[in-house]
């Protein structure tokens, strides 16, 4: 994949990203793995010369397991990590379930669920592997990401465009990655 390597060094390269990445690698969920904002903002910021910046936001633990698909689970999980480091904002999601929030049918792993995300650029995740190397899943790639462009995935080019559009007023992209390219259907 392109640009594997480029996000596996910059991701070993930051101690505040590893220390998330192993507190969850600690809890040994099926599929699990931490993706979004956590994964896009350090590209971006490194992009935008801003350097290391502490995490903003949310860590996104994403997981897949539909035997365990209960929300008390993920508030559980939350807490696990919490205790392990209080440092971050955690946000523990079983992708089990989460079709029904969006409207869609059952998704079928972790990564599967990643394509009904609503930027390319975000349907990223990470993950420290067994042997510790960062493993990566990006069902639309990483030339977005590492491209600076930002658009919103198929599943948010129709009648979810509006969602699309309200994710780039609340999050303020733009002013935040003032070289970001946005690609919106018209």
């Amino acid at each position: 994949m392109k640009y594997q390597k480029e996000l596996q060094r910059l991701l070993l390269d930051d101690p505040i990203r590893m220390k998330a990445l192993y507190a969850v690698r600690a809890l040994n969920l099926s599929d699990g793995w931490i993706g979004a904002g956590f994964v896009r903002d350090a590209v971006w910021d490194r992009l935008h010369g801003y350097g290391q910046r502490p995490v903003a936001g949310d860590v996104d633990v994403v997981w897949f397991d539909s035997e365990r698909s209960d929300p008390a689970q993920d508030s559980y999980l939350e807490e696990k990590l919490s205790q392990q480091s209080s440092v971050f904002n955690w946000s523990v999601k079983n992708q089990a379930r989460m079709h029904q929030r969006n409207g869609n049918g059952p998704y079928l792993s972790t990564e599967n669920a990643l394509l009904y995300w609503p930027e390319t650029a975000t349907a990223v995740a990470v993950r420290v592997g067994n042997t510790h190397i960062i493993e990566i899943i990006a069902p639309y790639g990483l030339g977005d990401l590492f491209e600076l462009r930002l658009r919103p995935t198929p599943q948010f080019e129709g009648e979810k465009l509006n969602i699309f559009r309200q994710r780039l007023t609340t999050k303020r992209w733009a002013e935040r990655y003032p070289m970001l390219q946005l690609i919106v259907p018209s």
